[in-house]
């Protein structure tokens, strides 16, 4: 039997919103949170994330320490 009086107050509707939009509703301690960033607005899971690195570590690195690289042919 839990003690009375020592447990937060469980609030199993809190409304999670990201810029004053509703995303989801979950159980928490809290009322409501206040997200950045969720699923829906992050590059990663929405496609628009964009690779900037196009060069391969090794041609960096010998491109930085000006070295050429030699071709095993």
């Amino acid at each position: 039997m839990p003690k009375q009086g020592i447990h937060p107050t469980w609030y199993p509707k809190t409304k999670v919103l990201c810029d004053g939009q509703l995303i989801m509703t979950v159980a928490s301690t809290k009322p409501e949170l206040q997200v950045d960033i969720w699923s829906g607005n992050h590059p990663f899971f929405t496609g628009s994330q964009k690779i900037i690195d196009t060069e391969g570590r090794v041609e960096r690195f010998m491109k930085k320490y000006k070295m050429e690289i030699e071709e095993n042919n």
